[in-house]
């Protein structure tokens, strides 16, 4: 789509901010009379989802329960997780599986055609659900279709985000407060453009990209969680961040995430001598 020649005021009734797998399923999962904008920071894929390899948990195999999944990230988590978020993500593992097997996202199966299933890192089961070793990618590109196939989402590559759009910064100090709409910055044609909106979705990622070392793209500098606590939602926890384990170290290129599905399976951390140095941290080592 030429973006240079629209309008800079576009009315929708939800807008969604980023691209990833969270964006892509909300905005593929709403009804389809809303018309709905999709604003990707950069092109469409380039979220964290595509760069995901190992898979997705969820409880499938007969052997596993919910109250397993919960008592393995509680004990991740060193108990300082909030139990309802635990229950509510784990309990929405299958039905998350299922939506993404109806959009057509291709699992890797085993030799009875059920969907394989590994085993990553703090888990106590085999429930990791994979795309042979690229599931965020098959993920993305998969919702990426599915969304470009809908007639009632428009999307906007290329789009930045700016600022929420809120009553009290329009000057209705009287009203309460809410959010009616975005300023977003077309960066190929470097104007700014005003959406508006009665729903507004942030689902834009983190911030990982404050530090040097991380597997997340150059697009995670956490727009989304500054523009939130700027129209006044609460913002906490922000020092739980999350950096993978295991990455490829290049001095001149970025680094390159290796799945924990490896140390799941088996594989051990070594130095440069082969000493295996985990278990001097915790007696789970790998």
């Amino acid at each position: 789509m030429d973006m240079s020649n629209l309008d800079s005021t576009h009315h929708f009734d939800v807008v969604i901010v980023g691209s990833g797998g969270a964006g892509l399923s909300l905005a593929l999962s709403l009804p389809s009379h809303y018309k709905i904008a999709i604003l990707a920071k950069s092109s469409l894929t380039e979220a964290s989802t595509f760069y995901a390899q190992g898979g997705v948990a969820a409880v499938l195999d007969k052997t596993d329960s919910i109250q397993q999944h919960i008592d393995d990230t509680m004990i991740a988590g060193a108990h300082l997780c909030e139990l309802d978020a635990v229950k509510q993500t784990v309990e929405g593992g299958r039905p998350s599986v299922n939506f993404l097997l109806k959009h057509g996202v291709e699992f890797t199966l085993d030799e009875d055609d059920q969907l394989h299933l590994t085993r990553e890192g703090g888990h106590s089961q085999r429930r990791i659900i994979h795309a042979a070793d690229a599931t965020g990618k098959a993920i993305s590109t998969t919702l990426v279709q599915r969304a470009k196939e809908a007639s009632n989402l428009t999307i906007f590559e290329n789009f930045i985000a700016i600022d929420i759009i809120t009553l009290h910064k329009l000057g209705h100090i009287q009203q309460d407060n809410r959010a009616v709409g975005l300023y977003v910055l077309d960066e190929q044609n470097e104007k700014v453009h005003t959406f508006l909106a009665p729903f507004i979705a942030l689902a834009c990622g983190g911030a990982m990209k404050a530090y040097l070392y991380t597997s997340n793209p150059d697009i995670a500098t956490g727009d989304g969680i500054a523009m939130a606590y700027r129209a006044g939602c609460r913002v906490a926890n922000m020092e739980f961040n999350q950096f993978h384990p295991t990455c490829l170290y290049h001095p001149q290129a970025r680094s390159f995430l290796i799945t924990e599905a490896m140390r799941g399976e088996g594989a051990y951390l070594r130095l440069p001598d082969g000493e295996r140095f985990m278990l001097r941290f915790d007696e789970r080592a790998e």
